[in-house]
Protein backbone atom coordinates (compact mmCIF):
# COMPACT_ATOMS: atom_id res chain seq x y z
CA UNK A 1 0.00 0.00 0.00
CA UNK A 2 1.82 3.11 -1.30
CA UNK A 3 2.39 5.40 1.64
CA UNK A 4 -1.06 5.15 3.22
CA UNK A 5 -0.59 4.60 6.94
CA UNK A 6 -3.00 5.23 9.80
CA UNK A 7 -1.91 7.28 12.79
CA UNK A 8 -2.79 6.24 16.32
CA UNK A 9 -5.25 9.16 16.47
CA UNK A 10 -7.11 8.00 13.35
CA UNK A 11 -7.12 4.39 14.50
CA UNK A 12 -8.63 5.52 17.82
CA UNK A 13 -11.30 7.54 16.02
CA UNK A 14 -12.19 4.54 13.88
CA UNK A 15 -12.55 2.39 17.01
CA UNK A 16 -14.76 5.06 18.62
CA UNK A 17 -16.87 5.25 15.48
CA UNK A 18 -17.47 1.50 15.58
CA UNK A 19 -18.56 1.81 19.19
CA UNK A 20 -20.99 4.71 18.78
CA UNK A 21 -22.13 4.48 15.14
CA UNK A 22 -23.90 1.52 13.47
CA UNK A 23 -21.38 -0.19 11.19
CA UNK A 24 -18.88 2.42 12.33
CA UNK A 25 -20.01 5.19 10.02
CA UNK A 26 -22.60 7.68 8.84
CA UNK A 27 -24.08 5.22 6.34
CA UNK A 28 -22.23 6.81 3.44
CA UNK A 29 -18.60 5.90 2.83
CA UNK A 30 -16.08 3.34 4.08
CA UNK A 31 -15.56 3.54 7.83
CA UNK A 32 -11.79 2.98 7.79
CA UNK A 33 -10.94 6.57 6.87
CA UNK A 34 -11.59 9.82 8.75
CA UNK A 35 -11.29 13.00 6.69
CA UNK A 36 -9.76 16.02 8.38
CA UNK A 37 -9.96 18.74 5.73
CA UNK A 38 -10.37 19.54 2.06
CA UNK A 39 -8.99 22.28 -0.18
CA UNK A 40 -9.60 22.58 -3.89
CA UNK A 41 -9.60 19.15 -5.48
CA UNK A 42 -7.85 17.37 -2.60
CA UNK A 43 -8.61 16.07 0.90
CA UNK A 44 -6.47 14.96 3.84
CA UNK A 45 -7.30 12.32 6.43
CA UNK A 46 -6.59 12.59 10.16
CA UNK A 47 -3.30 10.74 9.63
CA UNK A 48 -2.18 13.42 7.19
CA UNK A 49 -2.47 11.30 4.03
CA UNK A 50 -3.30 13.41 0.99
CA UNK A 51 -5.73 12.32 -1.74
CA UNK A 52 -6.91 13.61 -5.07
CA UNK A 53 -10.62 13.77 -4.34
CA UNK A 54 -13.11 12.40 -6.84
CA UNK A 55 -15.66 11.70 -4.11
CA UNK A 56 -16.34 15.45 -3.64
CA UNK A 57 -18.68 14.81 -0.72
CA UNK A 58 -20.74 12.65 -3.12
CA UNK A 59 -20.90 15.53 -5.56
CA UNK A 60 -21.68 18.87 -3.88
CA UNK A 61 -18.14 20.26 -4.04
CA UNK A 62 -18.28 20.90 -7.77
CA UNK A 63 -16.08 24.00 -7.59
CA UNK A 64 -13.77 22.45 -5.02
CA UNK A 65 -13.45 22.30 -1.24
CA UNK A 66 -13.25 25.53 0.77
CA UNK A 67 -13.61 27.74 -2.28
CA UNK A 68 -12.65 31.23 -1.10
CA UNK A 69 -15.79 32.92 -2.43
CA UNK A 70 -18.07 30.36 -0.80
CA UNK A 71 -16.11 30.59 2.46
CA UNK A 72 -16.30 34.38 2.43
CA UNK A 73 -20.06 34.34 1.85
CA UNK A 74 -20.66 31.85 4.67
CA UNK A 75 -18.42 33.69 7.15
CA UNK A 76 -20.23 36.93 6.37
CA UNK A 77 -23.66 35.35 7.02
CA UNK A 78 -22.98 33.26 10.14
CA UNK A 79 -22.69 36.26 12.54
CA UNK A 80 -26.02 37.52 11.18
CA UNK A 81 -27.87 34.29 11.99
CA UNK A 82 -27.91 30.77 10.69
CA UNK A 83 -31.61 29.95 10.36
CA UNK A 84 -34.91 31.73 10.97
CA UNK A 85 -37.79 29.38 9.97
CA UNK A 86 -38.95 32.34 7.88
CA UNK A 87 -38.20 33.82 4.50
CA UNK A 88 -34.77 35.34 4.11
CA UNK A 89 -33.34 37.40 1.28
CA UNK A 90 -30.67 34.90 0.27
CA UNK A 91 -33.12 32.01 -0.04
CA UNK A 92 -35.41 34.14 -2.17
CA UNK A 93 -32.50 35.18 -4.39
CA UNK A 94 -31.40 31.57 -4.80
CA UNK A 95 -34.91 30.53 -5.82
CA UNK A 96 -34.86 33.32 -8.41
CA UNK A 97 -31.52 32.05 -9.79
CA UNK A 98 -32.90 28.50 -10.06
CA UNK A 99 -36.04 29.69 -11.87
CA UNK A 100 -33.88 31.62 -14.33
CA UNK A 101 -31.57 28.64 -14.91
CA UNK A 102 -33.78 25.53 -15.11
CA UNK A 103 -36.07 25.24 -18.16
CA UNK A 104 -38.87 23.55 -16.20
CA UNK A 105 -38.75 25.86 -13.17
CA UNK A 106 -41.48 28.44 -12.62
CA UNK A 107 -41.48 28.07 -8.83
CA UNK A 108 -39.24 26.49 -6.20
CA UNK A 109 -39.81 24.89 -2.80
CA UNK A 110 -36.72 24.31 -0.62
CA UNK A 111 -36.01 21.31 1.58
CA UNK A 112 -32.79 20.08 3.20
CA UNK A 113 -31.95 16.85 1.35
CA UNK A 114 -32.33 15.19 -2.01
CA UNK A 115 -34.37 12.43 -0.39
CA UNK A 116 -36.90 15.00 0.79
CA UNK A 117 -36.97 16.67 -2.60
CA UNK A 118 -37.71 13.42 -4.41
CA UNK A 119 -40.33 12.39 -1.87
CA UNK A 120 -42.17 15.72 -2.15
CA UNK A 121 -41.86 15.78 -5.94
CA UNK A 122 -43.63 12.41 -6.15
CA UNK A 123 -46.20 13.57 -3.60
CA UNK A 124 -46.99 16.85 -5.37
CA UNK A 125 -47.30 15.01 -8.68
CA UNK A 126 -49.82 12.64 -7.09
CA UNK A 127 -51.70 15.58 -5.56
CA UNK A 128 -51.88 17.32 -8.94
CA UNK A 129 -52.83 14.24 -10.90
CA UNK A 130 -55.15 12.71 -8.30
CA UNK A 131 -53.61 9.26 -8.80
CA UNK A 132 -51.51 7.16 -6.42
CA UNK A 133 -49.00 5.16 -8.43
CA UNK A 134 -45.52 6.26 -9.50
CA UNK A 135 -43.53 4.77 -12.36
CA UNK A 136 -39.75 4.71 -11.95
CA UNK A 137 -36.90 2.99 -13.78
CA UNK A 138 -34.92 0.03 -12.50
CA UNK A 139 -31.54 1.14 -11.16
CA UNK A 140 -32.66 4.72 -10.60
CA UNK A 141 -31.98 6.28 -7.20
CA UNK A 142 -34.61 8.65 -5.81
CA UNK A 143 -33.73 9.00 -2.15
CA UNK A 144 -34.66 7.15 0.99
CA UNK A 145 -38.47 7.27 1.00
CA UNK A 146 -40.50 4.06 0.77
CA UNK A 147 -41.33 4.83 -2.87
CA UNK A 148 -37.82 5.95 -3.80
CA UNK A 149 -36.18 2.79 -2.43
CA UNK A 150 -37.76 0.47 -4.94
CA UNK A 151 -35.69 -1.48 -7.47
CA UNK A 152 -32.60 0.68 -7.11
CA UNK A 153 -30.32 -2.34 -6.79
CA UNK A 154 -32.53 -5.43 -6.52
CA UNK A 155 -30.66 -8.57 -5.53
CA UNK A 156 -33.41 -10.70 -7.07
CA UNK A 157 -34.63 -9.50 -10.43
CA UNK A 158 -38.37 -9.36 -10.93
CA UNK A 159 -40.49 -9.19 -14.04
CA UNK A 160 -41.39 -5.63 -15.00
CA UNK A 161 -43.31 -3.72 -13.66
CA UNK A 162 -43.02 -5.44 -10.24
CA UNK A 163 -41.19 -3.29 -7.69
CA UNK A 164 -38.58 -4.84 -5.38
CA UNK A 165 -37.92 -3.06 -2.04
CA UNK A 166 -34.27 -2.15 -1.46
CA UNK A 167 -34.51 -1.94 2.32
CA UNK A 168 -35.96 -3.65 5.34
CA UNK A 169 -38.77 -1.77 7.02
CA UNK A 170 -40.68 -0.78 3.87
CA UNK A 171 -44.40 -1.66 4.09
CA UNK A 172 -45.55 -4.30 1.65
CA UNK A 173 -48.29 -1.93 0.53
CA UNK A 174 -45.68 0.49 -0.85
CA UNK A 175 -44.76 -2.04 -3.53
CA UNK A 176 -48.23 -1.74 -5.01
CA UNK A 177 -47.81 2.02 -5.44
CA UNK A 178 -44.66 1.79 -7.62
CA UNK A 179 -44.31 0.42 -11.15
CA UNK A 180 -40.83 -0.27 -12.55
CA UNK A 181 -39.66 -0.03 -16.15
CA UNK A 182 -36.28 -0.79 -17.76
CA UNK A 183 -34.12 2.29 -18.40
CA UNK A 184 -33.32 3.04 -22.06
CA UNK A 185 -36.05 0.69 -23.32
CA UNK A 186 -38.51 3.19 -24.78
CA UNK A 187 -40.91 0.62 -26.20
CA UNK A 188 -41.26 -1.16 -22.85
CA UNK A 189 -41.71 2.12 -20.96
CA UNK A 190 -44.30 3.39 -23.43
CA UNK A 191 -46.24 0.15 -23.16
CA UNK A 192 -46.29 0.31 -19.35
CA UNK A 193 -47.31 3.96 -19.26
CA UNK A 194 -50.05 3.40 -21.82
CA UNK A 195 -51.37 0.37 -19.95
CA UNK A 196 -51.39 2.12 -16.55
CA UNK A 197 -51.86 5.77 -17.51
CA UNK A 198 -55.09 6.16 -15.57
CA UNK A 199 -53.40 4.95 -12.35
CA UNK A 200 -50.22 7.01 -12.56
CA UNK A 201 -49.64 10.12 -10.50
CA UNK A 202 -46.23 10.68 -12.06
CA UNK A 203 -43.18 9.28 -13.78
CA UNK A 204 -39.77 9.88 -12.19
CA UNK A 205 -36.35 9.21 -13.66
CA UNK A 206 -32.75 10.29 -13.53
CA UNK A 207 -32.13 11.71 -17.02
CA UNK A 208 -28.58 10.33 -16.60
CA UNK A 209 -29.09 7.20 -14.52
CA UNK A 210 -26.21 6.70 -12.07
CA UNK A 211 -23.49 6.41 -14.80
CA UNK A 212 -25.65 5.55 -17.79
CA UNK A 213 -26.46 8.20 -20.41
CA UNK A 214 -29.90 8.11 -22.03
CA UNK A 215 -30.10 6.42 -25.42
CA UNK A 216 -30.87 8.79 -28.30
CA UNK A 217 -34.58 9.64 -28.26
CA UNK A 218 -35.28 7.94 -24.93
CA UNK A 219 -35.90 11.05 -22.82
CA UNK A 220 -37.94 12.75 -25.54
CA UNK A 221 -40.01 9.60 -25.99
CA UNK A 222 -40.84 9.53 -22.27
CA UNK A 223 -41.60 13.25 -22.41
CA UNK A 224 -43.97 12.72 -25.33
CA UNK A 225 -46.00 9.88 -23.86
CA UNK A 226 -46.33 11.45 -20.40
CA UNK A 227 -47.51 14.66 -22.06
CA UNK A 228 -49.98 12.66 -24.16
CA UNK A 229 -51.66 11.33 -21.01
CA UNK A 230 -51.19 14.43 -18.85
CA UNK A 231 -48.89 12.61 -16.41
CA UNK A 232 -46.33 14.82 -14.63
CA UNK A 233 -42.77 13.93 -15.63
CA UNK A 234 -40.15 14.40 -12.89
CA UNK A 235 -36.44 14.62 -13.64
CA UNK A 236 -34.38 13.75 -10.58
CA UNK A 237 -31.53 16.23 -11.05
CA UNK A 238 -30.15 16.06 -7.53
CA UNK A 239 -26.90 14.84 -9.11
CA UNK A 240 -27.03 16.40 -12.59
CA UNK A 241 -28.50 19.80 -11.73
CA UNK A 242 -25.91 22.51 -12.53
CA UNK A 243 -23.34 19.73 -13.21
CA UNK A 244 -23.85 18.87 -16.86
CA UNK A 245 -24.82 22.42 -17.79
CA UNK A 246 -25.96 25.54 -15.98
CA UNK A 247 -29.51 24.49 -16.88
CA UNK A 248 -28.96 20.92 -15.73
CA UNK A 249 -29.41 17.69 -17.66
CA UNK A 250 -32.72 19.00 -19.00
CA UNK A 251 -30.77 21.72 -20.78
CA UNK A 252 -27.86 19.43 -21.70
CA UNK A 253 -30.14 16.81 -23.28
CA UNK A 254 -32.76 19.29 -24.53
CA UNK A 255 -35.82 17.73 -22.87
CA UNK A 256 -37.95 19.68 -20.39
CA UNK A 257 -39.86 17.83 -17.64
CA UNK A 258 -42.77 19.18 -15.59
CA UNK A 259 -40.85 19.01 -12.30
CA UNK A 260 -37.27 18.52 -11.28
CA UNK A 261 -35.46 17.92 -8.02
CA UNK A 262 -32.17 19.60 -7.18
CA UNK A 263 -29.57 19.19 -4.45
CA UNK A 264 -25.83 18.81 -3.94
CA UNK A 265 -24.43 21.75 -5.96
CA UNK A 266 -27.19 24.26 -5.08
CA UNK A 267 -26.17 24.18 -1.40
CA UNK A 268 -22.47 24.67 -1.99
CA UNK A 269 -21.62 21.95 0.54
CA UNK A 270 -24.43 22.74 3.01
CA UNK A 271 -27.76 20.91 3.44
CA UNK A 272 -30.10 22.29 0.80
CA UNK A 273 -32.28 20.77 -1.89
CA UNK A 274 -35.32 21.84 -3.89
CA UNK A 275 -38.34 20.87 -5.93
CA UNK A 276 -38.83 23.09 -8.96
CA UNK A 277 -41.39 23.06 -11.73
CA UNK A 278 -44.58 24.26 -13.32
CA UNK A 279 -46.53 26.75 -11.24
CA UNK A 280 -49.85 24.90 -11.64
CA UNK A 281 -48.30 21.79 -10.06
CA UNK A 282 -46.32 23.74 -7.45
CA UNK A 283 -49.59 25.46 -6.50
CA UNK A 284 -50.41 22.41 -4.37
CA UNK A 285 -47.94 23.80 -1.81
CA UNK A 286 -50.25 26.87 -1.53
CA UNK A 287 -53.51 26.27 0.35
CA UNK A 288 -54.79 29.67 -0.74
CA UNK A 289 -54.84 28.49 -4.35
CA UNK A 290 -55.81 24.80 -4.16
CA UNK A 291 -57.87 24.76 -0.96
CA UNK A 292 -57.83 22.34 1.93
CA UNK A 293 -58.35 19.14 -0.08
CA UNK A 294 -55.62 19.86 -2.63
CA UNK A 295 -53.05 21.26 -0.18
CA UNK A 296 -49.74 19.45 0.27
CA UNK A 297 -48.29 20.23 3.69
CA UNK A 298 -44.52 20.70 3.64
CA UNK A 299 -42.52 22.11 6.55
CA UNK A 300 -38.77 21.92 7.15
CA UNK A 301 -36.89 23.54 10.02
CA UNK A 302 -33.83 24.41 7.93
CA UNK A 303 -35.47 24.76 4.52
CA UNK A 304 -33.93 27.65 2.60
CA UNK A 305 -31.68 28.62 5.51
CA UNK A 306 -29.45 31.62 4.74
CA UNK A 307 -26.09 29.89 5.28
CA UNK A 308 -26.78 27.20 2.67
CA UNK A 309 -28.40 29.81 0.42
CA UNK A 310 -25.36 32.12 0.37
CA UNK A 311 -23.09 29.11 -0.24
CA UNK A 312 -25.30 28.08 -3.14
CA UNK A 313 -25.44 31.59 -4.58
CA UNK A 314 -21.66 31.90 -4.43
CA UNK A 315 -21.20 28.49 -6.06
CA UNK A 316 -23.62 29.24 -8.89
CA UNK A 317 -21.99 32.63 -9.37
CA UNK A 318 -18.69 30.87 -10.07
CA UNK A 319 -20.39 28.47 -12.49
CA UNK A 320 -21.95 31.34 -14.46
CA UNK A 321 -18.52 32.60 -15.49
CA UNK A 322 -17.41 31.99 -19.08
CA UNK A 323 -15.42 28.82 -19.52
CA UNK A 324 -16.42 27.11 -16.26
CA UNK A 325 -18.23 24.17 -17.86
CA UNK A 326 -15.76 23.96 -20.72
CA UNK A 327 -13.00 23.49 -18.13
CA UNK A 328 -14.86 20.75 -16.24
CA UNK A 329 -15.65 18.91 -19.45
CA UNK A 330 -12.06 19.18 -20.68
CA UNK A 331 -10.77 17.84 -17.35
CA UNK A 332 -13.18 14.92 -17.38
CA UNK A 333 -12.53 14.13 -21.02
CA UNK A 334 -8.76 14.05 -20.45
CA UNK A 335 -9.19 11.54 -17.63
CA UNK A 336 -11.73 9.44 -19.51
CA UNK A 337 -9.55 9.25 -22.62
CA UNK A 338 -6.41 8.44 -20.64
CA UNK A 339 -8.09 5.64 -18.71
CA UNK A 340 -9.74 4.27 -21.83
CA UNK A 341 -6.42 4.12 -23.68
CA UNK A 342 -4.80 2.20 -20.82
CA UNK A 343 -7.67 -0.27 -20.63
CA UNK A 344 -7.46 -0.96 -24.36
CA UNK A 345 -3.67 -1.36 -24.28
CA UNK A 346 -4.00 -3.83 -21.39
CA UNK A 347 -6.68 -5.76 -23.27
CA UNK A 348 -9.07 -5.61 -20.34
CA UNK A 349 -12.80 -6.24 -20.88
CA UNK A 350 -13.80 -2.78 -19.68
CA UNK A 351 -15.26 0.54 -20.80
CA UNK A 352 -15.48 4.08 -19.50
CA UNK A 353 -19.16 4.92 -19.02
CA UNK A 354 -20.72 8.32 -18.36
CA UNK A 355 -20.20 11.97 -19.22
CA UNK A 356 -17.05 14.03 -18.53
CA UNK A 357 -18.31 15.53 -15.24
CA UNK A 358 -19.33 12.09 -13.89
CA UNK A 359 -18.15 8.67 -15.04
CA UNK A 360 -16.41 5.43 -14.08
CA UNK A 361 -15.01 2.24 -15.51
CA UNK A 362 -17.37 -0.71 -15.91
CA UNK A 363 -15.44 -3.95 -16.20
CA UNK A 364 -17.52 -5.57 -18.89
CA UNK A 365 -17.23 -5.90 -22.66
CA UNK A 366 -21.01 -5.76 -23.00
CA UNK A 367 -22.68 -2.44 -23.83
CA UNK A 368 -24.01 -0.79 -20.65
CA UNK A 369 -27.52 0.50 -21.27
CA UNK A 370 -29.41 -0.28 -18.08
CA UNK A 371 -29.13 -1.68 -14.55
CA UNK A 372 -29.17 -5.33 -15.60
CA UNK A 373 -26.23 -4.89 -17.95
CA UNK A 374 -24.16 -3.50 -15.06
CA UNK A 375 -24.74 -6.73 -13.12
CA UNK A 376 -22.62 -8.62 -15.65
CA UNK A 377 -19.56 -6.51 -14.85
CA UNK A 378 -16.59 -7.99 -12.97
CA UNK A 379 -17.02 -6.77 -9.39
CA UNK A 380 -13.67 -8.26 -8.39
CA UNK A 381 -11.81 -6.13 -10.92
CA UNK A 382 -13.71 -3.05 -9.78
CA UNK A 383 -12.70 -3.70 -6.18
CA UNK A 384 -9.06 -4.26 -7.18
CA UNK A 385 -8.85 -0.93 -8.98
CA UNK A 386 -10.62 1.02 -6.24
CA UNK A 387 -8.31 -0.49 -3.61
CA UNK A 388 -5.17 0.23 -5.61
CA UNK A 389 -6.27 3.78 -6.39
CA UNK A 390 -6.92 4.53 -2.72
CA UNK A 391 -3.49 3.18 -1.82
CA UNK A 392 -2.00 5.55 -4.38
CA UNK A 393 -3.79 8.58 -2.96
CA UNK A 394 -6.89 8.66 -5.16
CA UNK A 395 -10.21 8.93 -3.31
CA UNK A 396 -13.36 7.92 -5.15
CA UNK A 397 -16.63 6.16 -4.49
CA UNK A 398 -17.29 2.55 -5.40
CA UNK A 399 -18.61 3.51 -8.82
CA UNK A 400 -18.01 7.18 -9.64
CA UNK A 401 -15.43 9.78 -10.50
CA UNK A 402 -16.92 13.20 -9.73
CA UNK A 403 -14.95 15.90 -11.57
CA UNK A 404 -14.61 19.41 -10.15
CA UNK A 405 -13.60 22.83 -11.39
CA UNK A 406 -10.70 22.64 -8.92
CA UNK A 407 -9.00 19.54 -10.33
CA UNK A 408 -5.64 20.37 -11.89
CA UNK A 409 -3.33 18.90 -14.50
CA UNK A 410 -1.19 17.60 -11.63
CA UNK A 411 -4.22 15.82 -10.17
CA UNK A 412 -4.91 14.15 -13.50
CA UNK A 413 -1.28 13.07 -13.92
CA UNK A 414 -1.29 11.50 -10.45
CA UNK A 415 -4.58 9.73 -11.20
CA UNK A 416 -3.39 8.30 -14.50
CA UNK A 417 -0.15 7.10 -12.89
CA UNK A 418 -2.19 5.44 -10.16
CA UNK A 419 -4.44 3.78 -12.73
CA UNK A 420 -1.41 2.49 -14.61
CA UNK A 421 -0.10 1.13 -11.31
CA UNK A 422 -3.41 -0.64 -10.68
CA UNK A 423 -3.13 -2.33 -14.09
CA UNK A 424 0.45 -3.36 -13.35
CA UNK A 425 -0.65 -4.83 -10.00
CA UNK A 426 -3.25 -7.12 -11.57
CA UNK A 427 -2.64 -10.80 -10.79
CA UNK A 428 -1.11 -12.52 -13.80
CA UNK A 429 -2.81 -15.65 -15.08
CA UNK A 430 -0.67 -18.74 -15.23
CA UNK A 431 0.18 -20.22 -18.59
Amino acid sequence: MDGITRSLDEQALVRTAHRVLPAGGFGNFASDIVIREGRGGRVWDVSGNEYVDYLLGSGPMFIGHAHPEVTEAVLAQVPRGTTFFANNEHGIRLAEVIVDAMPCAEQVRFVSSGSEADMYAMRVARAFRGRDRILKFEGGYHGMSDWGLMSLAPRRLANFPVAVPDSAGIPKSAREEVLVAPFNDLDAARALIAAHHDELGGVILEPFQRLIPPAPGFLQGIRDITAQYGIPLIFDEVVTGFRFAYGGAQSYYGVTPDLCTLGKIIGGGFPLAAIAGRSDIMAHFDKGIVGEDGFLMQVGTLSGNPVAAVAGLATLGVLRRPGAYEQVFATGRTLMDGIDAMLKKAGLPAQVVGEPPLFDVVFSAEEVRDYRSTLRADAGLQKHFNTQLRAAGILKGDSKYYISLAHTAEDLEQTLRAFAGAIAALPRKAG
